[in-house]
């Protein structure tokens, strides 16, 4: 390494303080520093070269590293106009408004803030708006589903059903409740036929224990993502719509992880029929060449912000200064024009199933593996000590699986102190460009590691 790479490593030992990391782990060893990406892969400062699995480490990288025709999108956007506050509109922002709602029939309005955590947070305010100027304030309630994420403010905190990521920072906002998740591999009610619609009453059982009046929507990821990679059941989303409709309550979809392709749809929920009233956007919008947000909504919900003139509190009285830089929209505009010259929501499609066969044919041979699951791009592998009681590993045999990865080139993501005894989930969440032999890879990669493992 060079003098100066050396200089970076301290630099960064001494003053970043990194995301999810116990620091003390820093005066034995050297901090991970990425210097460069192309394609699916990614180097690090001492020259190791790793596919990358994880589209970014947190699901974001979709078309991939080394786009420079999204960077020179970026960069003449800026030139031109970096930024105006939101109360105005860039010609960015208006087209790629329009561009992303011609890709969700029933959707209308954009609006735009930095980051999918920001996005919830909008949504939450649009429903507690709603209840003050339609229901007394009395519908404000928000349900969340268990082992779904929604973000990591307060509020988005307050409505994720990880307890892991919760712990050390309550009291949490009133008003936001949990009901129970929708895994048929961890069944809350033994071998069912119908288990998709029982795990969906258990969403009408908490509007009738909180009082349907009371009660303005609940928010739900379409496959939950760092919860375990959660397909939903059969049945399930169907009777998720009907309850919502019965109860008059608004159907919020964060799609922060899912949209723009990873699962060989748009959008997740495009698999399911899913007719929702606010959707929320981030990381693949732009695949992280620039920060953007987006929270979506009908004509419906938007009319009900409109007023006569002026009338004081009727528009959304909200603001978000990073709303008005004009790279974002810019970034997302090239991005999606990536996404359908390459078609990669079709690549995404078939190469998730290529996966999935792939990952079927090691749980075959491998008892450690209890399950395999996913759609398109975004898969996940349930480790267990016995298949037979589903008992999980612990979550340092996780940590063990993909630091071996790592040493042989592959980077993979994992449930990360998300839950006290589920963090026993490999996330798969490679970039929308991957190929056969680069999928190949992470097969072998796996099945060498797996056979490698001591526990």
């Amino acid at each position: 390494m060079s003098v100066v790479d050396n200089q970076a490593i301290e630099q960064d030992r001494k003053h970043v303080w990194h995301h999810l990391s116990q620091h003390s782990v820093l005066k034995s060893q050297d901090p991970m520093i990425m210097v460069k990406g192309e394609g699916s892969r990614v180097w690090d400062i001492k020259g190791n070269s790793y596919l990358d699995a994880s589209a970014g480490g947190v699901w974001c990288v979709n078309v991939g590293y080394g786009r420079t025709s999204i960077a020179d999108a970026i960069r003449d956007q800026l030139c031109e106009l970096n930024y105006f506050a939101g109360t105005a509109g860039t010609i960015p922002g208006a087209k790629f408004a329009e561009r992303l709602v011609n890709k969700m029939p029933g959707m209308s309005r954009v609006y735009y803030a930095s980051s999918g955590s920001e996005a919830n947070e909008k949504a939450f305010k649009i429903v507690r708006q709603i209840s003050h100027k339609k229901y007394g304030g009395k519908k404000y309630k928000i349900l969340y589903r268990e082992r779904d994420y929604h973000g990591s403010t307060i509020a988005a905190l307050s409505a994720t059903g990880q307890e892991e990521r919760r712990e050390q920072y309550g009291p949490f906002v009133p008003g936001f409740v949990e009901f129970p998740h929708c895994c048929e591999y961890r069944s809350q009610f033994g071998e069912v036929d119908n288990y998709g619609e029982l795990a969906a009453l258990e969403l009408e059982k908490a509007i009738l224990r909180e009082g349907a009046d009371t009660v303005g929507a609940v928010i739900l990821e379409p496959i939950t993502a760092g919860g375990g990679v959660i397909t939903p059941p059969e049945g399930y989303w169907p009777k998720v719509m009907e309850i919502c409709k019965k109860y008059n309550v608004l159907l919020h979809i964060d799609e922060v992880v899912c949209g723009l392709g990873r699962t060989g749809e748009w959008f997740g929920y495009q698999h399911y029929g899913i007719k929702p009233d606010i959707v929320t956007l981030a990381k693949g919008v732009a695949s992280s060449y620039a920060a953007i947000s987006c929270t979506v909504t009908t004509e419906e919900v938007f009319n009900e912000f409109l007023g006569e003139g002026t009338d004081k509190g009727v528009y959304f009285r909200d603001i978000s200064t990073y709303a008005g830089c004009t790279g974002g929209p810019a970034a997302a505009i090239e991005n999606m024009r990536i996404i359908e010259d390459e078609d990669l929501v079709t690549n995404s499609a078939l190469m998730g199933k290529y996966l999935l066969d792939g990952l079927e044919s090691l749980k075959d041979k491998f008892e450690l593996i209890g399950d395999v699951r996913g759609k398109g791009l975004l898969l996940g592998i349930e480790l267990v000590t016995n298949r037979q009681e589903k008992t999980p590993v612990p979550e340092q045999v996780a940590m063990k699986i993909a630091s071996m990865c790592m040493q042989k080139g592959l980077i993979v993501g994992r449930t990360n102190r998300s839950f006290e005894k589920l963090n026993n989930t490999l996330c798969l969440c490679p970039v929308m460009t991957l190929t056969q032999t680069e999928a190949d890879f992470i097969i072998s990669t796996l099945d060498a590691v797996f056979s490698e493992l001591t526990i």
